[in-house]
């Protein structure tokens, strides 16, 4: 971790606020680089006069985007098309549970990628889902945007106002973070014990999988 808060103050006493812009990029596509050490220690750097509060804020907020965008692009390049086909030779998972994830996030995709902003370890995946749906990338760029100017301004905020203290905001993320990780945990358990019983109940009445041979819907 020193060697991420070294880097990012590099960036910053190289680059400015743009520096910051580019290491909320690189989050987006790297986890190992947090925005609760990178966004902190930016508004403790604010705090001391080496840079303006509204540029970090605006410049965060720009790689926030940026780098969702090209996760989105991943998502959309992937296809739903193409994820039907390896859906369809894992076990377990059925094409059909592709077309019914794509239609529960064409109902929720905007709440999802907003409230998904504000999530750690979400905050970058939801924009894959939403390149798979192939959602409006005007209504997509705008719920980014407004999700992660939230966070952003938050974990700044409090960078500033911890001042030396500024890593404390890594802790409170992290107790944050492990609630939202066992909620997960305990959906995916979920969602895994009916994915089993489907398959144990089809095998014991010798049915053949409805979409089986169907990679083409």
């Amino acid at each position: 971790m020193q060697s991420i808060i070294d880097w990012v103050v590099h960036l910053m006493e190289v680059l400015g606020a743009p520096g910051v812009g580019i290491a909320i990029l690189l989050e987006n596509l790297f986890p190992p680089i947090p925005s609760e050490v990178v966004l902190p220690l930016a508004g403790f750097t604010v705090s001391q006069g080496s840079l303006n509060f509204v540029a970090v804020f605006v410049w965060s907020v720009v790689g926030s985007v940026v780098g969702a965008y090209m996760l989105y692009g991943i998502g959309a390049w992937l296809g739903a098309e193409r994820l039907r086909r390896i859906a369809h030779w894992m076990w377990l998972v059925r094409a059909s549970d592709v077309d019914a994830s794509l239609d529960f996030f064409r109902k929720y995709g905007r709440v999802s990628v907003f409230f998904g902003r504000l999530i750690p370890g979400i905050r970058s995946l939801i924009s894959i889902p939403a390149g798979l749906d192939r959602m409006n990338l005007v209504t997509f760029g705008l719920w980014t945007t407004l999700g992660s100017a939230i966070w952003n301004f938050l974990l700044v905020t409090l960078g500033f106002y911890l001042g030396e203290n500024w890593h404390l905001v890594e802790d409170y993320v992290n107790t944050y973070s492990n609630v939202v990780y066992v909620i997960l945990i305990l959906l995916i358990v979920g969602f895994l014990a009916f994915f089993i019983r489907r398959e144990v109940q089809e095998r014991r009445e010798g049915l053949a999988p409805a979409d089986s041979a169907d990679t083409t819907k």
